[in-house]
């Protein structure tokens, strides 16, 4: 008779769960029995850790074997126990002494022949790990880069099971070096089909500089180069209207370039949900830019706000947790999963409930909206070259509900460059550098007087604490309240009025909002010319 455990880590969302994976050899027929609420992947790594043991030199106990899993309240899913069941088998057998085993964490899915494979979501299960109080780990080669972002962790890389028997028994370790002139396949990354990670749910920040695209090839469009600049420095949320061809998709894709790096806290929240998601990039498992998601129309309402079947995956507002989430062609989303956007709008969060559990995932992110006038894009107020009826005008953009723009903190007309802007030698206006080193500074500003507070930026501070802690200038007010008493304004839009007035105002350098910093934001938000300049440099 012989019992061995060793720990893995079951992941629910972002969110770990150490679990104790436990072998029992019996005398007996033999047979193999995995018990603990294993899904049907973990099921299956029945026959995967009994070719892998056979295939690495080692014997197979020819008994009873009972491998437990505990907490068996908790789901399991996945691949990445393998490693553990392995250890455990070997230890019960006392291939392994069972004492070495007790402390370490093992993650990590098996090949056939005994490659240790990796899984997603080492991150957050490492993380999980070391807050359960262990300093341990075994993961694939492949991935010890990302399990040695945590602090305080000894991490184990190996290649495959006879490595880690070598190192555990104590005895020479094998090099096992891939084939010279064959690609390797435990590094060919973990990116699932369908994600969308190659045409549009990808990261950018310092990406997008490399490839050359920069603030200052934007031509004209004042107004909406400075709403950009205004939503990166308080993380407000954007909607811009115009027609095609107007620069909507230039403003967006230059957005995450002037935000902010990423702090270190900050960097492991998104690497985690990329982790899980299987989309870090290759050879940097570290995301320390802002991530850009640009999801198609056609999205569902589980692409977006995360879901599916069988294990819930993180969707696209998740995946710009920390960055930007653009949707183009925003009349032609549903509406159902237009409206599911509300709620993380709000939480910061996104909760999916089914049967097998509950799962969180994190939402934080700086939403932009752009979308045509009308179906055939060609509306305006100056022409009138559009040929849409004008129940059909109404109707596309009714799509758009009440209560998800009232939540858009800045809306701008997007119009057609002019030919004379075109030709101007000096249309190019200020460089993604110079733009996001006032950025930077705001949201310094913002950092100093928010300390102590649970908020970062302005866009996440709630309105009845504005108006109570932070004051704008006597007067300043005016013309918002007005605006307010005559239906232009709803109560939550004079409170968005007043946070984009504060981050004018700390782009600008100003202690507190004055009247020109609240007339902008009110043009900003309602379109309405107040005589206010547009541009942020010449308010400095």
């Amino acid at each position: 008779m012989g019992f061995a455990r060793t720990c893995s880590v079951a992941l629910v969302g972002v969110e770990g769960v150490v679990v104790e994976v436990q072998a029992d050899l019996e005398p007996g027929v033999a047979a193999f029995t995995l018990v603990g609420l294993p899904d049907k992947s973990l099921t299956e790594s029945r026959d995967r850790v009994r070719a892998a043991v056979v295939n690495s030199g080692a014997e197979w106990p020819q008994k009873k074997l009972t491998v437990g899993l505990s907490p068996a309240s908790v789901p399991k899913a996945g691949s990445g126990f393998d490693l553990a069941v392995a250890s455990a088998v070997l230890g019960a057998s006392e291939r392994i002494d069972p004492r070495v085993l007790s402390d370490i964490v093992m993650i990590g899915e098996l090949g056939l022949d005994g490659r240790v494979r990796p899984v997603r979501g080492i991150l957050p299960a490492v993380l999980a790990a070391a807050e359960a109080g262990y300093e341990q780990v075994v993961v694939p080669e492949c991935a010890a880069a990302e399990a040695s972002l945590v602090p305080g962790i000894s991490v184990l890389g190996v290649r495959t099971l006879r490595q880690l028997i070598a190192v555990l028994a104590d005895e020479p370790v094998p090099d096992e070096e891939p084939d010279e002139g064959r690609p390797d396949p435990l590094m060919a990354g973990l990116r699932l089909p369908g994600t969308g990670a190659a045409t549009g749910m990808h990261t950018a920040g310092a990406a997008q500089q490399d490839q050359g695209h920069d603030l200052a090839d934007v031509v004209g469009q004042l107004a909406a180069r400075t709403a950009v600049e205004v939503a990166a420095a308080g993380g407000h949320h954007l909607f811009l209207e115009g027609p095609p061809g107007a620069g909507k998709t230039m403003l967006a894709e230059r957005l995450p370039a002037i935000l902010p790096r990423l702090s270190r806290e900050e960097s492991l929240e998104v690497t985690a949900v990329h982790s899980i998601a299987g989309l870090l990039p290759a050879g940097k498992p570290l995301v320390d830019v802002a991530p850009y998601c640009a999801p198609h129309h056609s999205a569902t309402m589980q692409a977006l706000v995360g879901g599916g079947q069988g294990v819930a995956r993180p969707g696209a507002v998740s995946l710009a947790h920390r960055g930007v989430l653009f949707l183009d062609e925003t009349p032609e989303f549903g509406s159902q999963a237009l409206d599911a956007l509300r709620q993380p709008l709000e939480a910061g969060h996104v909760v999916i409930a089914r049967s097998a559990g509950v799962v969180r995932f994190p939402a934080k992110f700086l939403m932009v909206l752009a979308a045509n006038p009308c179906p055939c894009g060609r509306f305006s107020r100056t022409d009138d070259l559009c040929e849409c009826p004008p129940a059909t005008i109404r109707r596309y953009q009714a799509r758009l509900s009440g209560p998800l723009l009232d939540r858009v903190d800045l809306r701008v007309e997007v119009d057609r460059v002019t030919r004379s802007e075109l030709s101007q030698r000096d249309a190019r206006g200020e460089s993604t550098v110079t733009v996001a080193d006032r950025v930077r500074a705001a949201r310094e500003r913002a950092t100093v007087r928010l300390a102590g507070m649970p908020w970062r930026t302005n866009s996440e501070v709630p309105g009845r604490e504005l108006r109570s802690r932070w004051h704008a200038a006597p007067g300043a007010m005016d013309e918002a309240e007005r605006s307010l008493e005559r239906g232009v304004l709803t109560a939550r839009g004079l409170d968005r009025v007043l946070r984009v007035a504060w981050t004018i105002a700390d782009l600008v350098g100003h202690d507190r909002p004055d009247a020109t910093d609240v007339n902008l934001a009110l043009q900003l938000r309602t379109g309405i010319p107040r005589g206010v300049p547009m541009a942020i440099g010449a308010l400095v």
